[in-house]
């Protein structure tokens, strides 16, 4: 039995790619067409794909990816699911369609609960420092708070002049007055939503990939800052996972400094190595990134497979 098999087990489905493209009733064809959820148009995810940047590895990121449902059957947005489209005014003027806006892009949802807030003060400013950044790596930024545009702009005076940086917020700002988009993504209770004045549960993140799927999602309280570092990192992870058809370790970029390689023998070379996708077959691993290194483990079973970061740059 190979790797690949033996991943696919573990992940509770079977080892052959028809039966893992049908699992949890998503029916895709063999090139990978794409699951039509309610909320997507096919033709749409057909030309995202196309554009995309996606490893072409069959048994990588395409087989990886299938694995997560497009849509909920209880209205839950979970990770992988095609996000909520949504039309909204914002401080750099109307988004007809949000899908329309990031069009083929990587996106961030950052939301607030209210605007005069004193930690989220602090974020939008951190988050136009990391702006440019963001931009150069192809991702778009958009933050969100349930007051109206005009309270936006007056806000972000405040902004700018409490920050210790020189900074300019170049992402719109969503006014999400009638609490609508946090409904819809989940971030509030539609029975509750009424009574709340001031919706702490709206301090969300949302990275979302250019096939409009939700990647990765990060919830906090008010009384906690956000890490705007930290959000960046996640983003590189995801564009390296999504291109590359790997998986980052705990504490990417700075893992595995210090590994046995065998006979005693320690070495320092795979500092900020990557780990392949456990859908990757014995095949494309060989054929893709010869010279990856196996770690040794109890189980015998050949699940850590690295691979050098200068190999996946």
């Amino acid at each position: 039995m190979n790797f690949s098999s033996i991943a696919l087990r573990r992940l509770g489905a079977t080892a052959t790619r028809s039966s893992l493209l049908r699992r949890g009733g998503i029916a895709l064809s063999s090139n990978y067409s794409g699951f039509v959820s309610s909320r997507h148009n096919y033709s749409t995810t057909s030309k995202l794909m196309a554009d995309s940047t996606m490893d072409e590895m069959e048994s990588g990121t395409k087989m990886y990816m299938s694995l997560y449902p497009e849509g909920s059957t209880d209205g839950g947005l979970r990770l992988g699911n095609i996000v909520p489209d949504f039309a909204a005014e914002t401080t750099h003027g109307p988004i007809e369609s949000f899908h329309k806006w990031k069009e083929g892009k990587w996106a961030i949802l950052f939301s607030h609960p209210a605007d005069f807030t004193p930690v989220c003060t602090t974020e939008i400013g951190r988050l136009a420092l990391k702006y440019d950044e963001l931009k150069s790596m192809d991702c778009l930024v958009a933050t969100l708070s349930v007051d109206p545009v005009k309270s936006h702009e007056e806000w972000l005076k405040d902004v700018v002049a409490h920050c210790e940086n020189d900074i300019e917020v170049k992402f719109p700002i969503i006014g999400d007055h009638d609490r609508s988009i946090s409904t819809a993504y989940g971030m509030i209770d539609p029975g509750t939503s009424d009574d709340q004045d001031l919706p702490l549960t709206i301090r969300a993140v949302f990275i979302i990939n250019p096939e409009n799927k939700l990647m990765l999602t990060l919830n906090y309280p008010a009384c906690v800052g956000r890490n705007t570092d930290e959000i960046v990192r996640c983003v590189k992870a995801l564009q390296l996972s999504y291109e590359k058809s790997i998986a980052t370790p705990a504490n990417w970029p700075n893992n595995h400094a210090d590994i046995p390689i065998g006979d005693g023998e320690r070495t320092t070379e795979y500092k900020g190595s990557v780990f392949l996708l456990p859908t990757v077959s014995k095949e494309d691993a060989d054929t893709n990134y010869p010279g990856y290194h196996t770690c040794e483990v109890p189980s015998d079973i050949p699940y850590l497979r690295l691979v050098k970061q200068e190999h996946v740059k």
